[in-house]
């Protein structure tokens, strides 16, 4: 009885996407799907979203995400697609304040679970971290985070970063700086 409460708690203090971002299984594989993801082979875009429902804590379909390149780096811009749509929302702006400060610590281990596979670009913004910055700003529908250096290494670094989430999310974003 001991050891399952022991586990309980144990699974509790670990936050989820943090564990499931380490799941071996799923890392190992190095495939673009996840181990456990109820999806056939071949669609791989409903179980990223599958996982970014888990690890974002809102909902992939009622909401949009925007990547953006500009000179300085970019942005990651997410809104509900209801303007009352206060739930998603709400967990828009929690997600993504949380993104900003996992970033600038070097963590990125929640696009690396949604993603299943650590993004273009993971590397160097962790070695050049102290060269980038993240801000969080509240948007109408949701938020947005700017990332932004003066590096030239860091920001082709931040491109690549982006310019996968455009692909992945299928956003239709530019894939070029404007």
């Amino acid at each position: 009885m001991r050891k399952a409460i022991l586990a309980v708690a144990v699974c509790l203090v670990i936050p989820f996407p943090l564990a499931l971002a380490r799941n071996p299984s799923s890392q190992a594989k190095g495939s673009s799907q996840g181990a456990n993801s109820q999806h056939p082979p071949g669609n791989a875009h409903a179980a990223m979203n599958e996982r970014g429902e888990k690890g974002m804590g809102f909902s992939q379909t009622a909401t949009t995400h925007h990547f953006l390149l500009n000179p300085t780096g970019g942005a990651i811009q997410v809104e509900a697609k209801d303007p009352a749509d206060s739930a998603n929302r709400d967990m828009i702006r929690m997600h993504l304040q949380h993104i900003a400060h996992a970033f600038a610590a070097g963590d990125f281990d929640i696009p690396m679970f949604i993603h299943d596979r650590i993004p273009p670009g993971v590397p160097q913004m962790k070695r050049l971290r102290a060269d980038i910055h993240y801000s969080y700003q509240e948007t109408p529908r949701g938020g947005r985070v700017e990332i932004t250096t003066a590096d030239k290494e860091a920001r082709d670094a931040i491109w690549k970063f982006l310019r996968f989430q455009i692909t992945e999310h299928k956003t239709g974003d530019p894939l070029h700086a404007r």
